[in-house]
């Protein structure tokens, strides 16, 4: 009887069954959260053991329960949904659902298998109690310009929550690699593929959320705006003085973002940036603080990703 009664002790404390009536969604850019083991349709050498990073598997491992122990901390119950980006594989995702700190929060997960050269994709992490999933699919883009590689699909998930049904993108655009304006067009492909699915919902609880590799004031941005998606978590700051997701030569920037349509946005209850000081160190050159990332260019820091993530809760 004893051990009955322990057992069910410990399982009313386990964080799969603490959830509240709000619905809890975290946006985390992983920072090349790449396993150990090559793939050969892809180019990932970079993060293998003998690669020029030594991506060994201690530091795999800590970096998986690095990304896991953000989640944990980042808000004050469960995260029911997490959108995360820069995962690689479906063994990464499993990793961090089943053998990490988040082992026995019962999180299940859904991510695309895209073209991305590297292999990066972006995946849905969420907990069924609030969360269940009806249907998913992926949304490719189609390049504007014959030179452009493939990129990153949108992730697309209709899911039931305790307040009716829930449609989430997660969405990784193409960075600002060789210069904001010539890359342009091809985010701006992004928020145009991604305007055109959400045009197919009607007036649905949609949420957007990813790294944008734009800023709110950024032509990207204020499309999605103009179509009636409300930016969730322009403006907000960190606790601990972050005032954006990324920080690039001393300036706080956010290139990750939440958006929602305007009925989702009405029950919009508080959204943030998560800034514990375990996700910060000295900026040496700038002065203050910025993320601590994983690399430093080719040296290892240990850190667990260059983004901070983004809190954003909603009343059901």
């Amino acid at each position: 009887m004893f051990l009955r009664l322990l057992l069910l002790f410990q399982l009313l404390l386990s964080p799969s069954f603490c959830h509240s009536q709000k619905l809890t969604l975290v946006e985390l850019n992983c920072e090349n959260f790449f396993d150990t083991r090559h793939d050969s349709l892809k180019q990932d050498t970079d993060f293998l053991p003998d690669g020029p990073r030594r991506w060994l598997p201690w530091r795999y491992w800590r970096k998986v329960n690095s990304i896991a122990q953000e989640i944990l901390a980042c808000a004050d119950v469960l995260p029911d949904i997490v959108a995360l980006t820069e995962v690689e594989n479906d063994s990464v995702m499993r990793d961090l659902c089943r053998r990490s700190l988040l082992r026995n929060a019962n999180y299940r997960y859904l991510m695309t298998e895209s073209d991305d050269v590297r292999g990066i994709d972006v995946a849905l992490l969420y907990h069924p109690v609030a969360f269940r999933p009806i249907c998913y699919e992926t949304i490719t883009i189609a390049p504007p310009k014959k030179d452009m590689r493939p990129t990153r699909d949108i992730l697309y998930v209709k899911g039931e929550t305790l307040s009716g049904i829930l449609h989430v993108f997660v969405v990784h655009a193409p960075s600002r690699y060789g210069g904001e304006m010539e890359s342009r067009s091809y985010r701006m492909a992004v928020a145009h593929r991604l305007a055109e699915a959400i045009s197919a919902l009607g007036e649905a609880n949609i949420v957007v959320a990813g790294d944008f590799n734009d800023y709110t004031d950024s032509p990207s941005l204020r499309f999605l705006n103009s179509i009636g998606l409300h930016n969730l978590t322009a403006g907000k700051r960190g606790a601990n003085g972050s005032k954006g997701t990324y920080r690039y030569k001393g300036e706080w920037r956010s290139l990750d973002h939440v958006l929602a349509s305007p009925q989702l946005a009405e029950r919009l209850d508080t959204a943030y940036i998560f800034d514990a000081s375990f996700l910060l160190e000295d900026e040496p050159k700038y002065g203050g603080k910025r993320p601590s990332r994983t690399y430093y260019g080719y040296k290892y820091t240990g850190g667990s990703s260059d983004h901070l993530p983004l809190v954003v809760r909603f009343r059901n």
